[in-house]
């Protein structure tokens, strides 16, 4: 939704309290895609933003998520949350009726005309466009009023203020809020701006003079205001998961309970009006759209239309961004649980001395896993018949390859992750690994999928050995041999033939895909010769 140089090289490092047993590196390079890291964030903080801890897991100086974890502390944490309700109790909420605009939000454009004895135009189009800027106005003050600026006042100012009573230091203003400052400093503008034509307008004593506000839109939606919109967005999903595992605290179950309760929150809780940004952002091209519509001068209708597309394009911007950066961070993860055992601990006919191991340390099997024009299509836990037992197994398809792992959780949980690290996009199996301080074991090489044959086997053909809903999987060299099996079992049907429909769909993708490459291989010398 961004998001920080071009390239970012070995971003991964050991992870000291999460997985001390394998370092992992990430190199990120993006040729000739339309996205690039580079242009994900636009504010000044971009850089810091990529390297930020929820991206980053391997925190060196990871806190307590509460500060009373041992037993026998009842009382000093009965003590701390009394403290902390006192403290809230001293903290003063300034009025948001200061501004001057603050009485206008829910006045009607015919209402405010006969405040200020103006005559309406007695051109019914003029009127029509001039109730159109109104109605951005308005709706431009209903958002920063009472989402914006109770956002920042109450939220994040309490927030703010505790931390320097040494209350709730743990928690980070970033991931919960992002760049709502800069936000609400970019509202702000624009309120004012729209605010100062209208009132040089209801003043003016000419009949004949006209809102000025294509200026003022100009200003606006070519410069910083899509542009904030779009580095909050960016962060949404990150805070919202981030804040589900800080409601688990009683500290901050307090500070939440106190500012919610709020009678400038008009009973939104704190979810409801994260969310507004995202709102705001897809309701202005309809806005655009509507002065345009009711703009009769062809210049004017010229400009208007452009504002708008401009707008439009920086919603569809931020929709790839937010895949792309919703990749990046799952792929980051998937480097940290997935463990790639050497050759000689996967095999054991392959015998390597010593001397000579070094020679297979030098090309990073991790970086297989690099997000650049990788896709992760599905994901899941099945079951793996072998010889003499049944092995928990999760698979991971790619665009280009299936990866067999087996899941192995530490029961101690030692070195588990924080909750509010976890990246949303996670399916709930693997959180559990992660938060158990588990991993994913490669079983074997990845499958390319043009050396992949996915084939049903029927129930009567292994009814015998206790297996139901089984399908095979082989891996066929160049040769077309076989030279590795998995036969595989769901847990139900429907499971079965989703995992079929979904490796067979990633196949012919795949070799679709290939076969137009070589097509344009084949191609390239006759238009070299032409030059």
């Amino acid at each position: 939704m961004g998001l920080v140089p071009s390239d970012l090289t070995s971003l991964g490092q050991r992870n000291s309290g999460f997985y001390e047993h394998r370092r992992s590196s990430v190199v990120l390079n993006l040729p000739g895609l339309e996205v690039f890291p580079g242009d994900l964030l636009v504010s000044d903080g971009a850089a810091d933003y990529l390297c930020h801890p929820l991206l980053l897991l391997n925190s060196e100086s990871k806190k307590p998520r509460w500060p009373f974890s041992k037993r026998g502390v009842g009382k000093d944490k009965q003590k701390h949350i009394s403290d902390l309700e006192n403290c809230l109790s001293s903290v003063k909420i300034t009025s948001f009726r200061g501004y001057d605009f603050y009485g206008l939000k829910d006045k009607t454009w015919d209402e405010v005309l006969e405040t200020h004895h103006k005559l309406p135009t007695d051109q019914l189009d003029l009127k029509k466009q001039q109730e159109a800027v109104w109605e951005l106005f308005t709706s431009e003050c209903t958002y920063f009023l009472d989402h914006l600026l109770v956002l920042k006042m109450i939220f994040m100012n309490t927030l703010k203020y505790l931390q320097t009573r040494e209350y709730l230091l743990d928690v980070d203003l970033w991931r919960l809020f992002a760049n709502l400052e800069e936000l609400t400093q970019t509202s702000l503008g624009f309120v004012n701006s729209l605010f100062g034509i209208i009132k040089d307008y209801v003043d003016a004593s000419e009949i004949s003079s006209s809102l000025d506000f294509i200026s003022v839109l100009t200003k606006y939606f070519r410069g910083s205001l899509c542009q904030s919109h779009q580095t909050y967005c960016l962060n949404y999903s990150a805070a919202i998961f981030y804040l589900e595992s800080l409601r688990q605290r009683d500290d901050f179950g307090i500070y939440l309970k106190w500012c919610e309760q709020n009678e400038q929150c008009r009973r939104l809780h704190l979810p409801e009006l994260l969310v507004a940004p995202l709102q705001r952002l897809t309701r202005y091209p309809l806005l655009l759209k509507n002065i345009w519509k009711r703009s009769m001068d062809s210049a004017e209708k010229i400009m208007i239309y452009s504002i708008k597309e401009k707008v439009e394009k920086s919603i569809r911007d931020l929709e790839g961004k937010v895949k792309w950066l919703d990749n990046f961070q799952k792929f980051r993860y998937l480097q940290e649980i997935i463990v790639w055992p050497p050759l000689w601990d996967r095999d054991k006919r392959f015998f390597i001395p010593e001397c000579l191991k070094h020679i297979f340390k030098e090309h990073m099997a991790e970086n297989i896993l690099s997000p650049t024009n990788r896709h992760l299509l599905y994901e899941g836990k099945l079951t793996l018949a072998e010889s003499t037992r049944f092995l928990d197994v999760y698979l991971f398809l790619f665009n280009d390859f299936l990866l067999v792992t087996k899941t192995k959780r530490n029961k101690k949980k030692l070195g588990g992750s924080d909750p509010g690290l976890m990246c949303p996009s996670l399916t709930p199996e693997l959180q559990a690994v992660i938060k158990e301080g588990g991993s994913c074991t490669v079983l074997d090489q990845p499958i390319p999928l043009d050396r992949l044959v996915v084939k049903s086997i029927e129930p009567l053909h292994v009814s015998v050995f206790g297996l139901r809903n089984a399908f095979l999987i082989q891996h066929e060299n160049r040769y077309r041999q076989c030279i590795a099996a998995f036969l595989l079992q769901a847990q139900t049907e429907n499971i079965k033939k989703t995992w079929m429909a979904q490796i067979t769909t990633a196949i012919s993708c795949f070799t679709k895909s290939q076969e137009t490459k070589k097509i344009s291989l084949f191609t390239l010398p006759a238009e070299s010769s032409e030059i």
